[in-house]
């Protein structure tokens, strides 16, 4: 009896001790069927190519995106008349006339033009779409029976794979978009000679001109800027490489015959800050041609791990492996306790994903990554400044992606000179501003919506991000780098602020809580107010950080100390309302919709750390009510930033059961602002339809459940379910302070754990309940 009790702690001895040497489990998604919908299509990355495979048999149609090919161009929308209507708005909410006020600010307060409705805003955009079209030996078309098919992603290596059976001949494709030539590549092979039979043709939906020059497939376009129509230009470039058959064309299709290997490559830019992008995509292929592609490959995969290999986890057994990923999906969601692998997985996919859709020197990722599959992407595919953009960058830090950071915050240094002419248009104000969106062209004006597009705290919670990168490398001259930007929108803040007649607090005016709205006294609605909490927030994070930063600089005596009393006019990080929630806004009104998407108020709790069980236990208890009233459901992104709440307030438990509320199965793309989400087959999450923050989100989620550094010190498993207790590892994690974290758990409890940093120091760290003083070790 004994021996039995001690094999499985053997084996997960020897599984932990794998993890130890850095070795990764294999950790993929895999069918056994071709995509019948983009949603099941598997997406492949490298920051900037993107590659949707579907799989398909008979016709396989692969959709290419550029995280640059947006349609649109700058401009200034700018009202610099605005600001002479701000006395007046102010003095109607100083009066309770916020309806009154609102109005006013839909007819002179808002950006001009058609805003986020067309061009020249733009919208990210799909590049195009590469068909195959196969025929095989001695089958018609209508009579192709196939067998044994299975479709995989490997997040271990960055690759897509199918393979299936045709008259006793095995088909194989292997696709990646490569992180060493930058090229996208899908290698097709037969196991018997000269199987292989198909066309290769590419198009658009619209502005794409698909020919053939030479042996190479071409599609080329220019898109509307909104002005001339002469918008960014784009061009792709689509050749094949065989081993035995014959290779022809036509005028605008690749015709390849008899082939027992093809390899072929696609080649794409646009004229995003690269004028020779034609050129540069010529260079690229031609190298891609020159390289082996058992060559090609082992870079592709080294460069890869350099990224993905820096964390393992583990949370016991896998358990489900057997099942393909759609029903495993659907298992998972009827019984949760069966399958601690797909956590796993789900966390793993989505440091894959930010991998994949971002690196430094180019954009960050949008509301769909850099995946699209239309012309007008759902919401422009833009970035939406009141959440989305944020939790698209929340699990970077923790899960040792730090650098991924940096594309954002170059996106943000590049709104500041529009911001600061947004800041005086509207606010005679000082410093930078921008409102709820924007865009590569740096749009930084109100939206031309009041209801929505009147809210500012998308500036400050940009900030919020920066500086997380900060606190997290203590590199200070990144710091020095980013002082600047939290400094201007400090200056911004600090300018606009006014007092409340109420309360004598320093407050924003007009104001408004992210896309909410409340009734006012006389019955009518309004989303106009004064002093929402989330600014609040933001403006009590801000103006701490950028204290502390000027102390770590040595620089702004005078304006550190303008902001340091300035601190203590502001309201506090949350007002309890009599019902014992936090308040959403400066005054108790009653919501209009109390299980809203959006939960801004709570902005204190996470990201920021201004509400927290140990300081300030009062509040973090009406978070908790906050939270119960607003419920479980919403869009993905919703549910994700739930999780991440929960797992602040050391509810382990509540947030796993928001996890696998997440994890619904679903294949709807309907717009959906209410309750619903869910995650489609492929593991991408859905609004619907797919916006990858709540991948993003709930990714950041299952990081805080393991680790928190938030407080002033480093909390291992401080919100773990009872579901991951009976054991688990994870190697690699980060915390603030430029530490590295490995620790083993066993029945809930800390078994083994080992804090470095790249010099020793001492660090503070919560163990099993005990705060001790610890010393890191080099890494």
């Amino acid at each position: 009896m004994r021996s039995r009790r001690f094999f499985p702690l053997i084996v997960i001895l020897l599984f932990l001790a794998n993890l130890c040497k850095g070795q990764q489990p294999p950790l993929r998604l895999w069918y056994d069927k071709p995509a019948q919908v983009w949603e099941e299509t598997l997406p492949l990355g490298n920051g900037r190519l993107g590659m949707m495979p579907d799989g398909g048999v008979m016709k396989e149609n692969i959709v290419l995106n550029d995280i640059t090919l947006w349609s649109g161009s700058p401009q200034d929308a700018n009202n610099y008349d605005a600001y002479k209507v701000l006395p007046q708005i102010r003095k109607l909410l100083f009066e309770g006339k916020n309806d009154e006020a609102q109005e006013l600010i839909n007819k002179d307060f808002v950006c001009k033009g058609k805003g986020s409705g067309g061009v020249p805003f733009g919208c990210y955009q799909v590049l195009g779409n590469l068909s195959l079209e196969f025929k095989y030996n001695k089958t018609d078309s209508a009579d192709v029976k196939f067998k044994n098919y299975e479709r995989e992603l490997s997040l271990n290596n960055a690759l897509a794979k199918c393979t299936y059976q045709v008259n006793g001949v095995t088909y194989t494709r292997e696709y990646l978009t490569s992180f060493d030539n930058d090229i996208s590549i899908v290698k097709l092979t037969a196991d018997k000679p000269g199987q292989l039979n198909f066309n290769i043709s590419i198009s658009r939906p619209e502005k794409g001109t698909a020919v053939v020059n030479g042996n190479e497939l071409q599609l080329s376009g220019q898109l509307d800027n909104g002005t001339d129509g002469k918008g960014m230009e784009y061009l792709a470039r689509v050749k094949a490489k065989l081993k035995g058959g014959t290779i022809h064309n036509t005028n605008n299709s690749i015709v390849i015959k008899g082939a027992t290997e093809a390899t072929i490559y696609i080649s794409s830019g646009t004229d995003f800050k690269e004028k020779s992008f034609k050129q540069k995509t010529e260079t690229i292929l031609e190298a891609a041609l020159k390289t082996p592609y058992t060559v090609e490959r082992q870079r592709h995969i080294t460069n890869y791990q350099k990224l993905f290999n820096r964390v393992n986890i583990s949370l016991g057994d896998a358990n489900n492996t057997k099942e393909t990923t759609d029903k495993r999906l659907i298992s998972f969601h009827k019984d949760p306790s069966s399958d601690n692998g797909l956590p796993v997985l789900f966390f793993q996919f989505g440091r894959y994903l930010s991998i994949c859709s971002t690196r430094v020197g180019l954009l960050p990722p949008n509301l769909q990554g850099l995946w699209a599959n239309q012309i007008q992407t759902p919401w422009n595919g833009d970035y939406h400044l009141d959440i989305n953009v944020q939790m698209n960058h929340w699990p970077l830090e923790v899960a040792n992606l730090s650098e991924l950071n940096l594309p954002l915050v170059e996106l943000v240094r590049g709104l500041i000179k529009n911001g600061e002419k947004t800041a005086k248009a509207y606010y005679n104000a000082d410093g930078w501003v921008a409102h709820v969106i924007t865009n590569p062209w740096h749009f930084t004006e109100p939206g031309e919506g009041a209801s929505w597009g009147i809210t500012k705290s998308g500036s400050g919670w940009l900030c919020n991000n920066i500086w997380e990168h900060y606190t997290f490398t203590n590199d200070k001259k990144y710091l020095q780098s980013i002082y600047p930007i939290l400094k201007g929108s400090a200056e911004f803040y600090n300018s606009i602020l006014v007092k409340d007649p109420k309360t004598g607090w320093q407050v924003t005016s007009p104001s408004s809580s992210p896309e909410n709205s409340f009734y006012l006294p006389n019955g009518k609605t309004s989303s106009i107010c004064m002093g929402a909490t989330i600014d609040n927030q933001i403006i009590r994070e801000l103006f701490n950080n950028v204290i502390m930063a000027s102390k770590v600089l040595g620089k702004d005596e005078a304006f550190r100390n303008k902001l340091s009393l300035k601190l203590k006019e502001l309201p506090p990080a949350g007002v309890i309302a009599k019902d014992g929630r936090i308040q959403e806004w400066l005054e108790d009104y009653k919501e209009t919709d109390p299980q809203h998407r959006h939960v801004s108020h709570l902005y204190g709790l996470y990201p920021a750390p201004l509400i927290t069980p140990d300081k300030t236990p009062e509040l973090a208890e009406a978070a908790k009510k906050t939270l119960n009233v607003r419920g479980d459901d919403g869009p993905s992104w919703s549910i994700a930033y739930k999780i991440l709440f929960w797992a602040r307030l050391h509810d382990g438990n509540r947030a796993f059961k928001l996890y696998t509320e997440l994890m619904k199965p679903t294949i709807r793309t309907d717009i959906n602002y209410g309750s619903g989400g869910g995650i489609y087959p492929n593991l991408l999450s859905a609004g619907p339809p797919f916006q990858i923050d709540g991948n993003f989100g709930a990714t950041a989620g299952i990081g805080e459940m393991l680790i928190q550094s938030h407080a002033g010190y480093i909390a291992l498993i401080p919100a773990i379910p009872n579901a991951w207790k009976p054991y688990g590892q994870v190697k690699g994690l980060r915390a603030r302070g430029n530490f590295t974290v490995d620790m083993q758990w066993k029945d809930g409890k800390i078994i083994n754990y080992r804090v470095t940093s790249p010099s020793p120091r001492k660090v503070k760290i919560m163990v099993n309940g005990h705060l001790k003083v610890i010393m890191a070790t080099k890494a």
